[in-house]
């Protein structure tokens, strides 16, 4: 089991401690800014918020090779950024807020250095392929989690011209499978219409008089 999954697990005990502590670094302000690391990518910024309710959101995100991830604090509790060592992918450069190489110098340095307060940001551009999962120090006990997965390119949205999938139903929909559906009902739409108005007249529709003869 990875550490993230363990977490997730066992993220509820231990929560209003880290709380707590998330709070005091926040507002003794103790940690300092990490500005920006690995800009110039030149391929799309996504942003991930880091929140008071001790997540960041989206917890999982995916990336094309040279975009850059931009975590901003929008709360007021202090976080990390901080990549597992041992899962991100071989060769990839470590990388956390606060510029660290290793994982366990960034530990043992927060929240002197790699807090990011509220209304300050962190970003990082990927250029290895993979999984990168990380955690915020503060708050890894309450599940504070997340990964990056770097893949090639992206798939194309109907924005940039490629063609786009839907996904909300479970399964992909192409969009022309959504135009023939819509010709479809169009056509039934038609012959019911059809129906009604030259078989739908009340058999009793000819009987103008009031009563029997």
């Amino acid at each position: 089991m990875k550490r993230r999954d363990f977490l997730r697990a066992t993220g509820g005990s231990g929560g209003a401690v880290a709380l707590g502590s998330g709070v005091a670094a926040g507002q003794e302000g103790t940690g300092t800014a990490t500005g920006t690391e690995g800009g110039g990518g030149g391929g799309t910024t996504h942003t991930v918020d880091m929140t008071d309710g001790l997540v960041f959101d989206p917890e999982d995100i995916t990336v094309a090779v040279g975009d850059t991830v931009v975590w901003e604090n929008v709360g007021s509790v202090g976080h990390s950024v901080t990549a597992y060592e041992e899962d991100i992918p071989d060769g990839a450069d470590y990388w956390a807020s606060g510029g660290f190489d290793n994982e366990q110098a960034a530990r043992d340095n927060y929240p002197d250095q790699g807090d990011v307060p509220g209304g300050e940001s962190y970003e990082h551009t990927f250029e290895t392929l993979g999984t990168h999962e990380y955690f915020c120090i503060p708050h890894e006990g309450v599940g504070m989690v997340g990964t990056v997965e770097v893949v090639e390119e992206l798939e194309q949205t109907a924005a940039g011209g490629g063609e786009r999938e839907l996904h909300e139903i479970g399964a992909p929909i192409h969009p022309h499978w959504v135009g023939a559906a819509t010709i479809l009902m169009m056509f039934v739409s038609l012959v019911f219409t059809f129906y009604v108005l030259k078989y739908g007249e009340s058999p009793n529709t000819g009987n103008t008089g009031g009563g029997g003869d």
